[in-house]
């Protein structure tokens, strides 16, 4: 059976690391937002410096508005994957940090827009830490547990298509190739490199560049051999009355 499936998928594979992130977000979402509607409900002022207590804790209607919205946003994150979830926590976390720090700076100020005190301080950290740790478990570390998901490349990593050159002929037409891409910009390319670039510009991977180069450089070699063959050795050219074909040589050779 293919092993290259999604390994969110995958039963086996990483399910604690998900289930964990996952998890993680929804609980941090729900309480968000039962703090935030119960200071809708509480009926407080949007911008008020001095905010009326919620669980334990100050807030005002911009406060309240920022809860939900954090909520939602961990809860269609959750919904969406726990690579998402992961991925957001790891935003979310270390703002919740630096929002405790700059306001537990302008706590009793007019700046305190979000009317916090110490308790929302605290509760920024407390849930900010977690968040940062939920969405790196699994995930960041030099030693990376073996069920992580983390720990494998990437589903996106094995489309990934190597368009180094590999054999000696490919690193011979990339040589050649950006003599000729130079020569085009400093105007000094023959016709040759000129009509080569133009076709190599209509492909979009440099692999696919390199064979149009290699395919072209093969014709004009191709094309020397047949006209070094047909000066040694003659052409037949159609005769213009009776039809018939007779040789066509150089100059001073004779048949013999």
């Amino acid at each position: 059976m293919s092993t290259s499936a999604n390994p969110e998928k995958q039963p086996g594979l990483g399910a604690r690391v998900y289930a964990v992130q996952r998890t993680g977000a929804v609980l941090v979402a729900l309480f968000l937002l039962v703090f935030g509607l119960l200071g809708f409900a509480s009926g407080q002022a949007f911008f008020s410096t001095r905010g009326q207590s919620v669980l334990g804790m100050s807030s005002n209607g911009l406060l309240s508005t920022l809860s939900v919205v954090v909520a939602v946003v961990l809860l269609a994150a959750a919904g969406r994957s726990p690579r998402t979830a992961s991925t957001v926590m790891l935003v979310l976390g270390p703002l919740f940090l630096l929002s405790a720090l700059v306001n537990g700076v302008v706590l009793g100020t007019r700046l305190n827009w979000l009317a916090f005190e110490v308790s929302n301080v605290i509760f920024s950290v407390v849930v900010g830490l977690p968040m940062l740790l939920l969405g790196a478990y699994g995930r960041i570390g030099s030693r990376l547990p073996p069920d992580s998901p983390y720990a494998h490349a990437s589903t996106d990593d094995a489309d990934l298509v190597d368009e180094r050159p590999s054999t000696p002929e490919e690193v011979a037409a990339e040589e050649a190739m950006r003599e000729a891409e130079i020569a085009v910009v400093q105007h000094t390319a023959t016709p040759e490199q000129r009509r080569r670039v133009e076709q190599m510009a209509q492909m979009h991977h440099r692999s696919d560049r390199r064979r149009v180069w290699m395919d072209l450089e093969a014709a004009s070699r191709d094309r020397a051999r047949h006209y070094a063959a047909s000066a040694g050795h003659g052409v037949a050219i159609p005769h213009p009355r009776a039809g018939r074909r007779v040789p066509w040589r150089r100059a001073g050779r004779s048949p013999h």
